[in-house]
């Protein structure tokens, strides 16, 4: 039985505490950059899955504005036992360097089919977008 994807979210940090539960650390909803091209130290995808049975696979990929090139690829093999089971996924992706800005993607994929795809937005001061020219 295929499980349901709950959530998924580009986050900053993700700490899992003595009990068990995550503590998410800054939800991302953009990436501000003061020039291009930027890395960002780390960042991470959480993802939780739930109401499925058996083996699977989640690959978690960024992707460029181009749609094609791919900055960064995690694979996770997860099981889940019965229908109530549950299971969360952190992907962290270290020193991705973004080139350009636009609406890159977060896509998250189970056993190789596309079950979620968001954009990641990163954006330049809107200064440095401008084209050059005399002083206003």
């Amino acid at each position: 039985m295929i499980p349901d994807l709950q959530a998924s979210f580009a986050c900053e940090d993700v700490r899992v505490e003595t009990s068990g539960s995550h503590t998410i650390i800054g939800i991302i909803n953009f990436i501000g950059a003061p020039s291009l091209p930027i890395q960002v130290i780390k960042l991470c995808v959480w993802t939780r899955w739930s109401s499925g049975v058996g083996q699977f696979e989640q690959t978690t990929r960024l992707v460029g504005p181009d749609e094609e090139t791919v900055l960064g690829v995690a694979r996770t093999s997860f099981t889940l036992t019965h229908e109530e089971s549950h299971t969360t996924n952190v992907n962290i992706f270290g020193g991705v360097q973004f080139t350009q800005p636009g609406a890159h993607h977060v896509e998250i994929l189970l056993d190789g089919e596309m079950k979620l795809r968001f954009p990641l937005r990163v954006m330049l001061p809107p200064s440095a977008v401008r084209a050059p020219g005399p002083p206003a």
